[in-house]
């Protein structure tokens, strides 16, 4: 899996930024590595007079499938970048237990009834 981070010239930190996220990108999205081609972040400043003027847009791309991103603003870098991984993390986590736990799961159709009926 490669890892991009990029970001734009209001956003300070630099190469101890982008390691920091490729290291914990690399720990929290681990299981999906050999699905996952390509993440590529991107950390901005909105620039307006909004207090969450910071933006973390994480783009994956799985192999065989479309893209999907995630977009997180807040009041810092750190807490813009957390909550985008932790929303990538989530919808990840449903797109590929779709993608590989639909074939061969019991299905309602296949359950024994219930021993005991309901009183009614």
């Amino acid at each position: 899996m490669q890892i991009q981070v990029n970001t734009d010239h209001n956003i300070p930190g630099g190469e101890g930024l982008a390691t920091y996220v490729t290291t914990e990108l690399e720990n929290s999205l681990s299981r999906f590595g050999g699905w996952l081609t390509r993440v590529e972040v991107h950390l901005s400043e909105d620039g307006g007079s909004k207090p969450e003027d910071k933006k973390c847009v994480i783009e994956a791309r799985p192999g065989g499938k479309q893209p999907v991103a995630v977009t997180h603003h807040a009041t810092t870098v750190d807490d813009a970048y957390s909550g985008a991984a932790h929303k990538l993390g989530r919808l990840l986590d449903s797109r590929y237990t779709r993608a590989h736990d639909h074939k061969g799961s019991d299905s309602i159709r296949h359950m024994p009834p219930p021993e005991d009926e309901p009183q009614v």
